[in-house]
C-alpha cells in the first residue's frame, strides 16, 4: 500500500461523485472493488466507475490502483481504455473510465465462438496495436487475457486493467514471476524467470489469438503451474538447450519433465489459414527473444486483407 501522490490529490478535485448518476447495475463486485455503469449529469456521457474501498486511509491507496492510474494518464491511444478522471472521497478511490459494452470473453460467449475470420483479424490487429503502443512507451501490461480486453459497439478493442503493468528499462530488469493469469502465462515466467520483457505480452496475445480461433476455448487451460507447463509441452514439445539455450538453468526447471514431441499447430488450431498458423507460431516461440514483436506482427501477411478502416484507426 502506498499513499496518493500529491499530483493525484490535486487532480481529484476536478469532479465529484455527485456529478454522476448510478443506474444500480454493477458490472463487477469484489471485496474491495466494484465497477458500475453510470452517466455524467453534466455531459450525459455513459462511463464506467471503478470504485476501490479504502478500509484505512492511513494505509494509503493500493499500489495496483496507483500503478494503473499513473500508467493510464500517460497512455492515450484508441486501443487503450481511456481514464477520464480520478475521484477521492468517502473512503473510496473512484476511477472514471470510458464505457465499453463488453469484454472479449463475454463477446466470445455470446456469439457461441462463431466470431468470423475478419472480426478475429480486426480484434487481433487492434490488440497488437495496443500492445505495440505500450511497448513503445516502455510499458509491459503483464496481465493480458480476454476479460481485460474491452469492446465497444463500434467494434473497437481496448486494453484495460493495468493494475499489474510495469514500466521497463534497458537492460532488461528482474521482476516478480507472479504475473499474468495462468492460462496466458509465458513458459519462461512459469519456469521462474524474473528477467523478462515485451515477449511475455506477445505470448499472452498468441494464446488469445488461438482462443478466438478455437471458438472461445482456451489453448492451454492449465489447473496449476505444472499442468500449465505440461499442456504447453504437449503441443510445442518439451524444450531443451538446443531450442531454448539456458532453459535448464531456470529456477523451476525439472530434469524429469516428461519428454513430449511437438505437434503441428495446425492440428490444434484448425480454423486458421497457413498465414495465421505462421503468425501464431512466431508468437508462441519458446525462446523469448525469438518471439515476434507487436510491430512486426502487425506487418505479417496474415493481415494483408484487413479492412482499411481498422488499419487506419489511430
Amino acid at each position: 500500500m502506498i499513499h496518493i501522490p500529491q499530483r493525484l490529490k490535486s487532480r481529484t478535485n476536478c469532479l465529484r461523485l455527485a456529478d454522476f448518476t448510478l443506474n444500480h447495475h454493477s458490472l463487477i463486485s469484489h471485496r474491495h472493488i466494484s465497477t458500475y455503469i453510470t452517466y455524467s449529469q453534466e455531459t450525459g456521457e455513459i462511463v464506467a466507475l471503478k470504485s476501490i474501498r479504502l478500509d484505512n486511509e492511513d494505509e494509503g491507496v493500493p499500489c495496483t490502483a496507483i500503478r494503473e492510474i499513473s500508467l493510464l494518464k500517460e497512455l492515450k491511444h484508441p486501443n487503450i481504455v481511456r481514464l477520464h478522471d480520478v475521484l477521492h472521497a468517502d473512503k473510496r478511490l473512484t476511477l472514471v473510465f470510458e464505457y465499453c459494452d463488453q469484454d472479449l470473453k463475454k463477446y466470445l460467449d455470446e456469439c457461441a465462438g462463431d466470431i468470423g475470420v475478419m472480426t478475429m483479424k480486426s480484434f487481433l490487429f487492434q490488440l497488437l496495436r495496443g500492445i505495440a503502443f505500450c511497448h513503445e512507451h516502455r510499458i509491459l501490461h503483464r496481465d493480458l487475457k480476454p476479460q481485460n480486453l474491452l469492446i465497444n459497439k463500434r467494434g473497437e478493442l481496448k486494453l484495460a486493467d493495468f493494475g499489474l503493468a510495469r514500466a521497463f528499462g534497458i537492460p532488461v530488469r528482474a521482476y516478480s514471476h507472479e504475473v499474468v493469469t495462468l492460462w496466458y502465462r509465458a513458459p519462461d515466467v512459469l519456469l521462474g524467470s524474473r528477467r523478462y520483457s515485451t515477449s511475455i505480452d506477445i505470448w499472452s496475445a498468441g494464446c488469445i489469438f488461438a482462443e478466438m480461433a478455437m471458438g472461445g476455448r482456451p489453448l492451454f487451460p492449465g489447473s496449476s503451474t505444472l499442468d500449465q507447463l505440461m499442456r504447453i509441452f504437449k503441443v510445442l514439445g518439451t524444450p531443451n538447450e538446443e531450442i531454448w539455450p539456458g532453459v535448464s538453468s531456470l529456477p523451476e526447471w525439472k530434469p524429469d519433465f516428461s519428454v513430449c514431441r511437438r505437434v503441428p499447430l495446425s492440428s490444434v488450431v484448425t480454423t486458421v489459414d497457413s498465414y495465421g498458423i505462421d503468425l501464431l507460431a512466431r508468437m508462441l516461440m519458446y525462446l523469448p527473444d525469438a518471439r515476434i514483436s507487436a510491430d512486426d506482427a502487425m506487418c505479417h501477411p496474415y493481415f494483408s486483407d484487413l479492412q482499411a478502416n481498422v488499419r487506419a484507426m489511430a
